[in-house]
């Protein structure tokens, strides 16, 4: 396996569910102690990581809001779910002797900092991994959406996101077997297709900023590593 890297500063997107492993919905002891190494590995290799996790293991707001629940309550329900899911990361990170810190959109200092930009890229360049707890701020904007913000704010080279599939099909292969992966896409392959790599407001602000974004598989050990050391694996979406 290469051991040299292709980047200096990576964003890593974390899907909630990512975290629950088996289970289904809460957090897996085993499965975030793993991505803890995966990513103490990529840390050894002198990459500069922050981390976007999300939080559909412990709540929706999308799923409460199509229950009647009002979805501005509902989402900031889900943005409090991302909070508890970063908080356990950094200490299985902490655990694994990674320096973290968790920045928060929205402002609960006994926890975890406030989201400051110019803060962030410090920690980053000290060699800290950051999360970012609490999705943008605001309802109305998915994680993909908040990753990709971040990203393009600390100037990221890429977006990381880890999956459970090996890549972007153009239909579910876990019901269709004769789904096709795609090896690359362009942003407006993934719009106009409606592909499901994230949403179209993530996906436009990538394209905006011509920030690629690599979809991959996480459940398979040692694939943050590959993935930022350059290995052909996954989908990579980016500019024509």
């Amino acid at each position: 396996m290469a051991q040299e890297p292709c980047y200096k500063r990576i964003l890593l997107k974390l899907s909630g569910e990512a975290l629950a492993g088996q289970l289904g919905y809460g957090i897996d002891p085993d499965i975030i102690r793993g991505i803890a190494r995966e990513i103490r590995e990529v840390v050894d290799l002198g990459l500069e990581i922050a981390i976007v996790v999300g939080g559909g293991n412990i709540f929706r707001g999308v799923a409460a809001s199509s229950v009647g629940m009002d979805r501005a309550s509902a989402d900031y329900m889900g943005m409090l779910a991302t909070v508890m899911n970063s908080l356990a990361l950094q200490d299985a990170l902490e655990k694994a002797g990674v320096i973290t810190r968790v920045q928060s959109a929205i402002e609960m200092q006994e926890i975890a900092e406030p989201y400051i930009r110019r803060r962030a890229v410090r920690h980053l360049e000290k060699g800290r991994v950051v999360i970012f707890g609490a999705g943008t701020g605001n309802p109305f904007f998915t994680t993909d959406t908040a990753a990709s913000l971040r990203a393009v704010e600390i100037g990221a080279e890429i977006i990381l996101k880890a999956t459970k599939v090996d890549g972007v099909y153009n239909a579910d292969p876990n019901k269709d077997k004769e789904a096709v992966k795609y090896d690359q896409l362009t942003y407006l392959d993934v719009l106009k297709q409606g592909l499901k790599v994230m949403d179209s407001t993530a996906t436009s602000l990538c394209m905006d900023n011509h920030l690629p974004i690599l979809v991959f598989d996480l459940t398979r050990t040692g694939n943050i590593k590959r993935a930022v050391c350059g290995e052909q694996i996954g989908t990579i979406v980016r500019g024509e």
